[in-house]
């Protein structure tokens, strides 16, 4: 096996000693470095010093079981909502596999460990986040050499036409402009506010957590480097979510005051938008009906209501959110609809 320089870190948690060595060995004999614990507690102190690229986990552990590790792991590290988390079980039943897959995990080896099978499963796992990711940052990177054109040739107005929230701020994180759409959602407090060129979130919470962004992004500036941020922004009155991100924009020479510096994207809120059910199968290897669930989630429903249109049971239906949380590389639904309408798959109805 092939291994890229940036070599992926696994975590192995395992109480029995000579299975974890083997899986350990196995692991590095393929190329990977490796990390080793025995129980779920030792692994949590791990994962708060390190960042693993997969964990492969056994369930039933003293102190700290499985499903323990994998609450806490999303709960104190959300930035690792993408990296899957391999369950190890000598659990074969059915029930169990889709119990198991309900509480997260992305995927599930039974043992005595067939390890051909573990190589190939890790593999295709760091090849699946590895592609997301290359969408996800192909993705941004258009977004901000097409945001950079138009500010260069101080076509702003053009931005107007864009059903997704653009603002452009200056190296301290004052607002330059808002496209319509931003505005939009600004007058009607929507998902943000804008009053004397600063720009807050509604929501006190979702706030702390876009002036963070910005900060650290205006310190990215300063420092000539680049920096993209994501977050979720909430809307009090429904619940509703859309996703933010903020980047750092090249600085154009000719212009030496006022020249954005950063952008923020905002996704389009769901109401009056569909959702490209073809795009969702191509850039995310989905089924016909995980996009069917997909793009009608997007309109908001929830998993009740979505059972109920489609004429299915909510188990089923949570089996497939399971599926689409793997494919996309999210953990919650929420993080699944802003990635979905983050893009340019929201477009307006007719």
């Amino acid at each position: 096996m092939s291994i890229k320089p940036a070599t992926p870190l696994i975590l192995v948690v395992e109480d029995e000693p000579a299975l974890r060595r083997d899986i350990v060995e196995e692991l590095q004999d393929a190329g990977y470095r490796t990390l080793a614990a025995a129980d779920g507690h030792e692994a949590q102190r791990m994962i708060a010093r390190v960042t693993p690229d997969l964990v492969l986990c056994d369930i039933t552990m003293p102190k700290l079981d499985g499903y323990g590790l994998l609450t806490a792991m999303r709960a104190d590290r959300p930035e690792l909502a993408t990296a899957p988390f391999v369950f190890l079980t000598a659990m074969s039943e059915p029930q169990e596999v889709i119990e198991g897959k309900l509480q997260g995990a992305d995927d599930y080896l039974v043992k005595p460990v067939d390890y051909d099978l573990l190589l190939a499963t890790v593999a295709a796992r760091l090849r699946q986040v590895a592609r997301i990711r290359g969408q996800h940052n192909t993705e941004i990177d258009r977004m901000r050499e097409a945001l950079e054109e138009l500010s260069d040739r101080g076509s702003q107005r053009a931005l107007d036409l864009i059903t997704q929230g653009i603002v452009l701020l200056d190296q301290h994180g004052d607002v330059v402009h808002l496209n319509r759409a931003a505005q939009d959602m600004a007058n009607n407090a929507e998902f943000i506010t804008w009053r004397h060129s600063a720009l807050h979130a509604s929501d006190p919470l979702c706030d702390k957590a876009l002036q963070q962004a910005i900060s650290d992004t205006t310190e990215a500036v300063t420092e000539g480097s680049e920096r993209v941020a994501g977050i979720i922004l909430h809307r009090s009155r429904d619940g509703r979510s859309i996703s933010a991100l903020v980047c750092t924009l090249a600085p154009d020479p000719a212009h030496t005051t006022n020249q954005p510096r950063i952008a923020l994207f905002l996704s389009p809120p769901t109401d009056g938008k569909k959702v490209s059910e073809p795009l969702l199968i191509e850039l995310f290897g989905l089924t016909p009906t995980e996009a069917r669930v997909a793009a009608i989630l997007a309109r908001g429903a929830r998993p009740s209501d979505v059972a109920d249109e489609l004429g299915v049971s909510q188990t089923t239906i949570s089996f497939h959110m399971r599926n689409l949380f793997q494919k996309t590389g999210t953990h919650r639904q929420a993080d699944l609809v802003a990635l979905i309408l983050v893009g340019p798959m929201a477009v307006k109805t007719p």
